[in-house]
């Protein structure tokens, strides 16, 4: 494995003072900026261009190490990984940056003297609407780990217009509002309109034969649109490297129809410029609809298009025998969306470098690794072969070759008399094509992202392609990048943790270990709880600001930020939140540390349970929050447009992470990572990541519960009955009852009953019933921990020792090392 520290570190300790000559330089860099790049004079420059001026300068000191980093890989000629991902949750930029560049003391100090506060400039930029979930995440954390690590790599993406959306909340239902989040520009990307790319899209295929009778089918009549890169440094930590995300923008070919436009037709004579162009404008378009399919399709094969036309014309800067692309090129496949680019590779291996179909295949094969993400079999991207005929009928062609070719050769040869194994494992049957089946025939490995997760598909989801390839499967065990999920978000307990293990932790995060030696200190202990502490009056004043709402940051800070949905189980969390109330209303003295649940989680647009759930948290906590009865043991925040700023407040606040999915439905999970980080314990069943938490901090530091993998299969095998729950548990009943009624919603009728409804009569397809008693009592067990401060303190600094498994160093160098095949290059520094 790849060593964790190959980096040269950069000093951390806040306390240090920055150099004077470099404050001063800094400050007039900034005052330079301000003048000539936004044409402001200081003395009415606003924090907004203060801040874009900020992250200028701190920009031109990445450029030279970008240009050097660049330079050192051309000229070594070295083997690269392209990571390929349709979308990346970048978060904010200047802080991580300026820690990365060892400049954040310096350029604090230069904007004190210009009088502006680091720290509040921070809260103008807007984070990127690159991404939505943890994939995104995920990618962020591996782009800021290759880097740190000196690896030679690159990642492609979209350069979107617009995010997933922004969400506000009406009458506590989520609204969707466009995250138009280039409105005042992004300093840090570079566009390269020179090297841009042109892609074609939908036309027919032309059947016709070369001069030596060989058959050269001919894609004509297409539509062209192209592909302007957007270049944004990714720095790494304390290192001389700095690697680079290209985004992706489409453009029209055909900007003006001029003939058009000057005889009156304004709209028609940009019309192919609009739908050109749309390509690129939203991340995630509504897919409920066939046009949202169809942008769907366009969406992935276009940045496909441009990256691998981009890595071809790299390849070709220093070679011309092809036998050489894998032993230079490989790409990682961020799960199915971009897997079209295995059919893209092997029509320009065909139709463009006419190779033989057995070379071209063994060239994809050797090139692409896929990870994938899901357990869900409905996750599993397909297409249906009509659109995706319209769309590339070329490309059909070539993957209904593929399945011809995979079934004879591979699976006849395997399961000869297995017709119906053969067809369950066809990449092209009833009319769709399944892109997870062509990215594992098409690619030299595939790998899960937790250690359950892997024996899942290979036990499950993917077991005859494990039976078939049992090479290929493999675990990598996702990590969070510590230098912005500790250092950077958590600044205090960085330097309590440096104090203890030394500063080398940032990029060896199995150092953490140290800490365990003073988990039971009980002066370490009061230090430890009075960081948190700060943290949680940070949380309550924004909160307060945000959403009108008072907390008493003593109480235990509850927290459930992810993703909206029904395997996720937010609404197992509300039916808790609700028992709780409703033992308060019975016994207002009961004894239970007063609580904070804090929500934050955006539901899809489409997704109609999920936006109920979203409106039955609202209305509770409404009613929660404004019921003098319970004396404020109980409150309830939902964070509005929950995003990476927004959790970076909530971590190191928290106290409990609500980590509570279906057995077997998680692949992962990062959050359940970052919160132990920070210093929160976890409750949660054994789905995921959890597992191998647990395994590293102990049975007694974390709080486990419900139904495990085998129970679930059990329970659905033998018939899943969720009445027999509701009608066998009082409590459950009467939380259920409570919530089918308007008691919540007196102005709007039972307008929450599909909730209740979706456990009781359309099967609790997650089994929320089934694990409710479970987690109550469970959640009986983390009250009596916190309010023994002794206990939980210890328990929260053992979570901290125990996360150093969960660096995506770590992760990045098992890719490196098993997958890549791909060795650090140190990249001299100028002077030397």
């Amino acid at each position: 494995m790849i060593s964790q520290t190959t980096s040269k570190t950069i000093s951390l300790t806040q306390s240090q003072d920055a150099p004077e000559e470099l404050v001063a330089e800094l400050k007039g860099a900034i005052e330079s900026q301000l003048r000539l790049t936004l044409a402001r004079h200081f003395d009415n420059a606003t924090p907004r261009e203060v801040w874009m001026a900020t992250c200028l300068v701190v920009r031109e000191k990445i450029i030279d190490r970008f240009i050097e980093t660049q330079a050192a890989h051309n000229r070594e000629e070295t083997r690269r990984v392209y990571y390929l991902s349709l979308e990346y949750l970048m978060g904010r930029l200047l802080n991580v940056n300026l820690r990365n560049t060892g400049l954040h003391q310096a350029v604090g100090a230069a904007l004190a003297e210009l009088g502006f506060d680091l720290e509040e400039l921070c809260e103008e930029e807007r984070d990127m609407g690159l991404g939505n979930g943890g994939l995104g995440r995920l990618a962020a954390c591996f782009l800021d780990s290759m880097a740190t690590m000196d690896l030679p790599a690159i990642g492609y993406g979209i350069h979107y217009q617009f995010g997933l959306f922004r969400q506000e909340f009406e009458n506590g239902r989520q609204v969707e509002r466009p995250d138009d989040w280039l409105k005042y520009g992004n300093p840090w990307e570079i566009v390269r309109p020179q090297y841009a790319q042109k892609v074609f899209l939908y036309g027919r295929v032309e059947h016709s034969y070369d001069d030596l009778g060989d058959y050269r089918p001919q894609w004509v009549e297409t539509k062209q649109v192209e592909g302007i890169p957007y270049d944004l440094a990714i720095v790494g930590y304390g290192a001389r490297t700095v690697n680079f995300l290209r985004l992706w923008e489409a453009k029209a070919s055909e900007q003006l129809d001029l003939q058009v436009f000057n005889q009156g037709g304004y709209v028609e004579a940009v019309r192919e410029k609009v739908m050109g162009e749309s390509i690129s404008k939203v991340l995630y378009p509504n897919d409920e609809t066939e046009s949202g399919k169809e942008l769907r399709l366009v969406q992935q094969y276009f940045f496909v298009a441009c990256s691998l036309q981009d890595m071809i014309s790299r390849f070709r800067r220093s070679e011309d025998d092809w036998s050489l692309f894998p032993k230079k090129v490989v790409v990682q496949l961020n799960d199915t969306h971009p897997a079209v680019a295995i059919l893209e590779l092997m029509r320009i291996f065909l139709d463009v470098e006419h190779m033989p179909w057995e070379k071209a295949w063994d060239l994809v094969r050797k090139t692409f690794a896929y990870t994938n993400h899901t357990l869900l079999p409905e996750a599993l991207e397909t297409w249906g072969e009509a659109l995706f005929e319209k769309v590339l009928p070329r490309h059909l062609q070539i993957v209904h070759e593929i399945n011809r070719r995979f079934v004879a050769e591979e699976l006849a040869t395997r399961w000869p008399d297995d017709s119906e194994k053969i067809h369950a494992m066809s990449i092209v049957a009833d009319g769709q094509v399944r892109m997870a089946f062509l990215s594992v025939a098409g690619s030299h490995s595939v790998n899960g992202v937790a250690a359950l997760h892997t024996k899942l598909l290979k036990n499950r989801l993917l077991k005859d392609f494990a039976d078939l390839y049992p090479e290929k499967f493999n675990n990598k065990t996702n990590g969070i990048t510590p230098r912005r999920w500790l250092l950077g978000c958590n600044p205090e307990l960085s330097e309590l943790v440096t104090s203890v293990v030394g500063e080398k932790w940032i990029t060896d995060l199995s150092l953490l270990r140290g800490l365990e030696k003073v988990a039971n200190d009980s002066s370490f202990q009061e230090k430890f709880m009075d960081i948190k502490r700060r943290n949680k009056v940070v949380l309550t004043e924004m909160i307060e600001n945000e959403i009108d709402l008072k907390i008493d940051p003593d109480a235990l800070f509850d927290s459930q930020i992810k993703r909206l949905h029904e395997y996720k189980r937010q609404h197992l969390n509300l039916l808790h939140l609700l028992t709780l109330y409703r033992r308060l209303l019975h016994d207002p003295d009961l004894d239970i540390s007063p609580r904070v649940f804090i929500f934050g989680a955006k539901a899809a647009p489409g997704y109609h349970l999920a936006k109920v759930i979203i409106h039955a948290i609202n209305l509770v906590g409404e009613r929660i929050n404004n019921d003098p009865r319970i004396k404020g043991k109980l409150k309830v925040a939902y964070w509005p447009n929950y995003g990476v700023s927004s959790a970076e407040r909530i971590i190191p606040a928290t106290d409990l992470s609500e980590q509570i999915s279906t057995a077997g439905k998680e692949a992962s999970g990062t959050g359940n990572m970052k919160f132990a980080l920070n210093g929160a314990l976890t409750i949660g069943t054994l789905d995921g990541a959890n597992v191998e938490i647990l395994e590293e901090v102990g049975d007694d530091n974390i709080f486990i519960f419900g139904q495990t993998v085998e129970g679930i299969e059990k329970l659905r095998t033998e018939g899943y009955d969720p009445r027999s729950y509701y009608e066998g548990d009082e409590e459950l009943k009467a939380v259920l009852d409570w919530l089918s009624s308007d008691f919540f919603s007196p102005k709007e009728g039972n307008v929450l009953e599909d909730l209740p409804k979706s456990l009781l009569d359309w099967g609790d397809p997650f089994f929320v019933l089934a694990d409710y008693r479970a987690y109550v009592q469970s959640q009986e067990d983390v009250n009596s921990a916190y309010l023994d401060k002794g206990r939980w303190a210890s328990m929260a600094i053992r979570n901290v020792a125990g996360s150093g498994k969960f660096s995506s160093d770590r992760t990045i160098g098992e890719y490196a090392s098993d997958i890549w095949k791909l060795s650090p290059l140190k990249v001299p520094d100028q002077a030397s």
